[in-house]
C-alpha cells in the first residue's frame, strides 16, 4: 500500500516538473522582444502625406514603390540616396545617368510631351514633374498623386533645399538629405568668398544653332551672380526663359572678365547627330578682344548638368565645383 501511495506521489511531482518547464518555454517565447520580430518580417509602415507644391496639393505615401520622374535634377537625387524609380523619358538623358536607358525602366515620353498611355499602363504611386511638364499636370494628376520639384530662379538654392527636403519626407532620407545640404552651403560659401574678393565680373550665355542669349541674375542661370558671388557685367540683362538674345558685339562691349558658356546644342543632339561646338561661335575676333578670352577666362559649362538637370544633389554640386574650379 505504501509503495503504491509513493508511486502516486511520484507520479504527481513529474507532472508538476513538466508542467512548469512547459510554461517556463512559453514565457520566453512570448517575452522576447516583440520589435524585434516585427522588424524582421514587416517593413517600415507606410504614412500619408500632404505635400504642397507649385501647382496645389497631392496626398502621398511614404516610400512609393512605383514612382515616375520627368526632372533630371530630381532623378540624380534619387540616385544619389539609392532610391528606385519605374520610369523615365528616356530622350536626352544625361551621360551621367545613363543607367536609365536601360529597358528596366519603362520609357514615359520626352521632357515636354509625357506618354499618358504608357504613364496609366505603369500605375505609378507618385508623378514628379518640374518646368517642362507644367502644362501637363492636371493630365497626370489624374493617374497618380503629381507633384511640381521645379526650382524657383528667383531664389534657386532655397527652393532646391526645399525640394530636397521633400523627398527626404517621402522617401525616409532626411539624414542623407541634411548631410548633402551641409556640404553643399559650405561649397557655396567658399567659391563666393573667393569669388567677391577677387572682384571680378561675368557674364553668362548659351549658344544655340550659332546664336547667343545672354542670363543674368534671376535667370536660370544666376547661381554664378545670386549665390556664387559674380558681379554681374551687365546687371540689366531681360529675366526670360529663353534669355536675352545678343550678338558677339554685345559681348565685346561688355567686356567680361568671365564669359560663362552653356552649349544647348550638344546638350539635346540625338545619338549620332553632330552639332558645332559652341566654341566655333564664341571665339570670334570680336570675342578674341575680350579681358576673359585674354586672361584665358572663357568657361565652358556642361550642359548636362546647367541645361538639362540642376537643382539635384549630383548637379548642384557639380555646378557648384565648375564655377569654383573656373576661379583663378
Amino acid at each position: 500500500m505504501k509503495k503504491n501511495v509513493l508511486m502516486i506521489i511520484m507520479t504527481v511531482m513529474m507532472a508538476v516538473v513538466m508542467a512548469a518547464c512547459g510554461n517556463n518555454n512559453a514565457k520566453t517565447e512570448t517575452t522576447e522582444p516583440a520589435g524585434n520580430k516585427t522588424n524582421a518580417a514587416t517593413p517600415t509602415e507606410s504614412k500619408e502625406l500632404t505635400i504642397k507644391h507649385k501647382l496645389g496639393e497631392a496626398k502621398v505615401q511614404t516610400n512609393p514603390k512605383k514612382v515616375v520622374v520627368f526632372d533630371f535634377g530630381i532623378l540624380d537625387s534619387l540616385d544619389k540616396l539609392g532610391v528606385e524609380v519605374a520610369g523615365v523619358p528616356q530622350a536626352n538623358i544625361p551621360p551621367y545617368l545613363k543607367k536609365y536607358e536601360d529597358k528596366k525602366y519603362a520609357n514615359v515620353g520626352s521632357l515636354k510631351e509625357p506618354d499618358f498611355e504608357k504613364i496609366n499602363a505603369l500605375d505609378p504611386d507618385l508623378i514628379i514633374i518640374s518646368g517642362r511638364q507644367e502644362p501637363a499636370y492636371e493630365e497626370l494628376n489624374k493617374i497618380a498623386p503629381t507633384i511640381f520639384l521645379g526650382v524657383d530662379n528667383a531664389k534657386l538654392v532655397e527652393s532646391f533645399k526645399e525640394n530636397m527636403n521633400t523627398l527626404g519626407q517621402i522617401f525616409d532620407k532626411q539624414a542623407e538629405i541634411d548631410e548633402a545640404l551641409v556640404k553643399i552651403d559650405a561649397s557655396i560659401k567658399d567659391i563666393h568668398d573667393k569669388a567677391t574678393a577677387s572682384g571680378k565680373n561675368g557674364l553668362i550665355v548659351l549658344a544655340n544653332e550659332g546664336k547667343l542669349s545672354a542670363y543674368g541674375p534671376g535667370s536660370r542661370f544666376g547661381i554664378i551672380h545670386d549665390v556664387l558671388g559674380f558681379t554681374p557685367a551687365d546687371p540689366k540683362i531681360e529675366v526670360s526663359t529663353h534669355g536675352q538674345s545678343v550678338t558677339s558685339e554685345f559681348v565685346a562691349e561688355k567686356n567680361p572678365d568671365y564669359l560663362f558658356v552653356v552649349d544647348r546644342d550638344s546638350a539635346v543632339a540625338t545619338k549620332g547627330t553632330k552639332t558645332a561646338p559652341a566654341k566655333d561661335t564664341i571665339e570670334n575676333d570680336l570675342v578674341k578682344n575680350t579681358k576673359a578670352f585674354k586672361e584665358g577666362h572663357i568657361v565652358y559649362l556642361d550642359p548636362n548638368y546647367w541645361y538639362l538637370s540642376g537643382g539635384g544633389l549630383v548637379s548642384m554640386e557639380e555646378m557648384i565645383n565648375e564655377i569654383g574650379a573656373a576661379i583663378k
